[in-house]
């Protein structure tokens, strides 16, 4: 979804307009130009080493002589008359779209005496498909009697989830101070270069009454799960569901979730999309749909979709999708499906998958999951398309290779896979894995790491099998 949205006027059919026709133009555009390289990112012109473009404070402001509230923007770092022309307009459109997920709920809200803070995230999509992360905390501000909630939200190209939610615990720490505590630490992070995989950043940051701070912010070891916490995913759904959900992910379907917090809903989604890897959805993912957006849910084209469980009735019509309830204690996980969603992936690697899913611990750590979540899903990939590089055909030099599909199929490890890999080979997030294998053959990585592994083990096997004694019959 592209973030040019239009603030002032959300009449139904001009929504449902721009809404499709966004959609569409995405889907025509992502099958018809398939030569894809990643988007140089938009405004304001960063680094991409840099935490992140700015900070924001969105309050919630009575509506003039109306009972009802509406998100405005009372503070920013860095400021808009900081930036280029070109930049502030393109950021003004940008904070329109901000308004809107981080109070998605639209106007129904009443002052309060009491709220959890919650934290969660949203992507910001450019026209020209290039994608900035937005992480929000929600929370009561300082005072006293009842008063409306407030949101802090950073816009970064970095995806951290949790690093950020560190960050915000700094910020919100002098928000209860001043407001002018938050400048000079935001300066500072700005300032600082985001660290490599498993390193460390220190800040520098001073407060009254208790002095200089020296804040340390380290980033996970492995990258590729820094945006994801699988406990939420696995509170809410069992093995079985989860693998239902992964089955009808890999291909391509059109899925919403549904749940009352925002949290859960982002969390869940993000944990959804890291159970691809190395594989990446293509398609429209909005893990926190505004109210205003809510005609989203009738696109034909595939989708990951986080609704807000009140908004029920605005979904439960659609068909040939599935519709997930995260509510603690729902009567079905399930609202809607297709039907074949147990069936999709081979009997063979789900049972293996849930062997592997039954090892993680109940006291865990958030890192000791992930390593068990990812490894499993992982071993999925190498074991039912991992052989991909022996059919990448005639690449020489700068000339890109060709993936031969049929050969690529027949050559399933077990013939129980190849139903599942003609049909995932048709998927959009496949075509774009395999024209980059076909233009980059000799790619190293650590899926790459580990389908090595996986056919050493192999080799090893066979190798033990033929040392064997043979058994000789004697005929009867």
């Amino acid at each position: 979804m592209s973030n040019e949205v239009d603030a002032g006027d959300y009449g139904p059919m001009k929504r449902l307009s721009t809404l499709f026709s966004t959609l569409q133009d995405k889907f025509h555009r992502d099958r018809s130009d398939r030569d894809l390289t990643l988007p140089q990112p938009t405004a304001p012109a960063l680094a991409a080493t840099s935490f992140f473009e700015y900070l924001v404070v969105v309050s919630l402001g009575k509506k003039r002589g109306q009972g009802t509230y509406e998100p405005q923007i009372t503070y920013q770092f860095p400021k808009l008359a900081n930036m280029g022309r070109s930049q502030s307009e393109e950021e003004e459109k940008s904070l329109k779209a901000i308004l809107l997920f981080c109070f998605p709920e639209g106007v129904n809200w009443a002052p309060l005496t009491e709220y959890p803070s919650e934290t969660f995230s949203f992507v910001l999509t450019e026209v020209d498909g290039s994608r900035r992360n937005g992480y929000c905390r929600r929370l009561l501000p300082h005072g006293k009697g009842a008063r409306a909630p407030e949101a802090y939200c950073i816009i970064s190209q970095v995806a951290c989830f949790g690093l950020f939610s560190k960050i915000f615990d700094e910020v919100e720490k002098r928000r209860q101070i001043s407001m002018a505590m938050i400048y000079p630490f935001m300066q500072s992070l700005r300032e600082a270069p985001f660290p490599a995989p498993g390193n460390t950043v220190t800040i520098k940051s001073f407060i009254p009454e208790s002095g200089t701070e020296i804040i340390s912010l380290t980033r996970p070891l492995d990258s590729w799960l820094e945006h994801v916490d699988f406990r939420t995913l696995f509170r809410c759904l069992t093995n079985e569901e989860v693998l239902k959900v992964f089955a009808s992910t890999v291909l391509e379907r059109r899925i919403i979730f549904m749940a009352e917090e925002l949290s859960t809903l982002s969390q869940v989604l993000h944990a959804v999309v890291a159970l691809l890897y190395p594989f990446t959805w293509q398609h429209t993912f909005i893990s926190i749909v505004p109210s205003v957006l809510i005609d989203v849910v009738m696109a034909p084209t595939p989708y990951l979709l986080g609704v807000q469980r009140n908004k029920l009735d605005d979904v439960i019509d659609q068909s040939d999708m599935l519709i997930v309830d995260l509510t603690e204690g729902a009567e079905n996980t399930f609202i809607t499906c297709i039907g074949d969603e147990s069936t999709i992936l081979p009997e063979k690697l789900q049972e293996e998958l849930l062997q592997a899913l039954c090892c993680r611990k109940d006291n865990s750590t958030s890192e000791e999951l992930n390593k068990v979540v990812s490894e499993a899903f992982l071993s999925f990939f190498v074991k039912t398309v991992g052989h991909f590089s022996s059919h990448v055909k005639g690449s020489s030099g700068r000339q890109p290779g060709v993936f031969q599909k049929k050969s690529f199929c027949k050559a399933s490890e077990h013939k129980a896979s190849q139903h599942f890999v003609k049909r995932f080979i048709q998927t959009q997030m496949f075509d774009v894995f395999i024209q980059e294998v076909e233009r980059r053959p000799t790619q190293e990585g650590f899926f790459h790491q580990k389908i090595a592994e996986y056919q050493e083990s192999k080799k090893k096997e066979k190798a033990k099998r033929g040392q064997l004694p043979k058994t000789h019959h004697q005929a009867v």
